[in-house]
């Protein structure tokens, strides 16, 4: 069986007169779609109008969840008891499945937002309160996580979920796995082909070289282009037509 892989990017994420990313022509080249569900960016407008874009193009869509952070745009660490924190996850899967419901569409995954889905990666009590939450709504859903990160997959496993490991085309990572801080000047991957290199090398090889040489294992299942980069779709674009020229099958998670 050949190589096969999930190319993600974050999407829905403007909110109001405020607007973010190039849906439209990113949802041309993704096969999945992680849709902000109104807590860190999207209103249900956009929400709305998001998984339609979505549905028309057949690219599956999967929850978006982030702390209640509009102005930080979800990447602050906000201090969040567990309970109340798998109680705010479960509230941004309901609303956003209701608005794929009313579309036709089931939701197929979870992936946590910013610094929710960073504190899943190394944090035990935030990782299970996530899954809980997921665990909880049902349906089957997957949940997406750092696919280095031990802390995240026990989670899924422990509440019964399919556990999807992300790799990320337009990131770089530290020597640990862990993805580089926002913060450094070179975090973010903004050329087409070095980030289609890197997505390249983690599906066929399973490596990727981390800010400080290392070479890292990296096992995934989905590769995720963040919608927000400048330039997104061009570096999505890009990524799919060297994963495909190299064989590899480009689809949505599922069987």
């Amino acid at each position: 069986m050949g190589l096969r892989v999930d190319l993600n990017a974050d999407v829905g994420e403007s909110f109001g007169p405020w607007r973010m990313g190039d849906d439209a022509s990113i949802l041309d080249v993704v096969t999945s779609a992680n849709v902000a569900c109104g807590f860190h960016a999207g209103d249900p407008s956009v929400m709305d109008a998001t998984v339609a874009r979505a549905a028309e193009r057949g690219v599956a869509v999967g929850a978006h969840p982030g702390y209640l952070d509009l102005r930080g745009f979800g990447r602050r660490v906000l201090a969040v008891p567990p309970d109340e924190l798998a109680a705010d996850v479960l509230y941004q899967l309901g609303a956003l499945a209701a608005i794929a419901r009313a579309r036709g569409v089931r939701l197929t995954h979870v992936k946590p937002h910013g610094a929710l889905y960073n504190q899943c990666a190394v944090e035990p009590t935030i990782a299970r309160a996530v899954a809980r939450a997921v665990a909880g709504f049902g349906d089957g859903l997957a949940l997406v996580g750092l696919a280095t990160s031990a802390c995240a997959r026990d989670a899924a496993r422990e509440h019964g979920l399919v556990f999807a490991g992300e790799a990320f085309a337009d990131r770089r990572y530290e020597g640990d796995g862990t993805l580089a801080a926002r913060a450094g000047k070179d975090a973010v991957i903004h050329d087409p082909p070095a980030a289609a290199a890197q997505a390249l090398r983690i599906v066929r090889d399973g490596r990727v070289t981390a800010r400080d040489g290392s070479i890292v294992t990296v096992r995934a299942e989905t590769v995720c282009v963040h919608g927000d980069t400048p330039g997104a779709a061009a570096i999505a674009r890009e990524v799919r037509r060297v994963l495909e020229e190299a064989g590899v099958a480009v689809r949505a998670l599922g069987p």
